[in-house]
This record gives structure tokens, sequence and C-alpha cells, in this order.
């Protein structure tokens, strides 16, 4: 394994892992500020409180994501369990990547929210590739 491709993709997956946090904690907790729910394109205070239970549980979704990547990354980290965290870490930064493929064919008007959540697990997926295939 390459070890130079496996240390930039884990600094990739941790960033998508911090990145999914930062969204648990604007759809789950912070939702209720306006400043919050107008970021995801919503127009009223009536309409955040409605759309607000599908925000909070869509942030735990986030969250868990980020949990997998972080134990994935804690498993590559020990070395012993290399071969799970990889798969660990491989399955939580696909999901993220594909929910940006997700979100962007579903509302192309949250192109910029897509890129930004599925950057750093595109990349993640690439070094860890060539983590895996480059001697």
């Amino acid at each position: 394994m390459n070890t130079t491709f496996l240390a930039i993709a884990s600094v990739l997956i941790f960033t998508a892992a911090a990145i999914h946090v930062l969204i648990f904690f604007l759809e789950s907790v912070l939702w209720s500020k306006p400043e919050t729910w107008k970021r995801f394109g919503v127009a009223s205070q009536a309409e955040a409180e409605v759309i607000r239970p599908m925000a909070y549980n869509q942030g735990f979704y986030n969250l868990f994501l980020a949990m997998g990547a972080g134990v994935g990354l804690v498993l590559i980290g020990t070395r012993t369990f290399l071969e799970a965290g990889v798969g660990i870490a491989s399955f939580a930064i696909l999901s993220m990547l594909l929910a940006a493929v997700v979100l962007i064919t579903s509302s192309p008007k949250l192109a910029r929210a897509a890129a930004l959540q599925g950057m750093a697990p595109l990349l993640g997926v690439i070094f860890l590739v060539l983590a895996l295939a480059v001697p």
C-alpha cells in the first residue's frame, strides 16, 4: 500500500467527515435559526417548520456517514485492521459522494452544495484507489 497516497486519502476522508458533521449541526441542531434554513433555500419560517422533521432526520444521516468515515480512519490508523478500515471508510465516502450526485441531479440549483458535499469524498476515493494500486 502506498503510504503517501493513503495519508492524502486520510486527510480527505477526515475533511469529508468534518463537512458532514457541520451539515448535521445545520440540519439537526441549528435548523430553527433563519440564517440556517435560508442557506438551504427555504423561503419562510412556516416552510422551515414543515421541513424541520425531514431536516432533523437527514442531519443524522450525515452524522452517521461521518461516524463511518471516522471509524474507518481509526481502523486504518491501527494498521492491524487496515483492510477493514479501508472498507468502512470507502463505504462511507462513496455514500457521501452518491448523496452529492443525488442532490445535484434532483436539484441542479444546489450544484454548489453538492460540490461542497461531494468533492472531498470524490478525492478521497481517488486517493484510496491510488493507495491500493500504486506500490
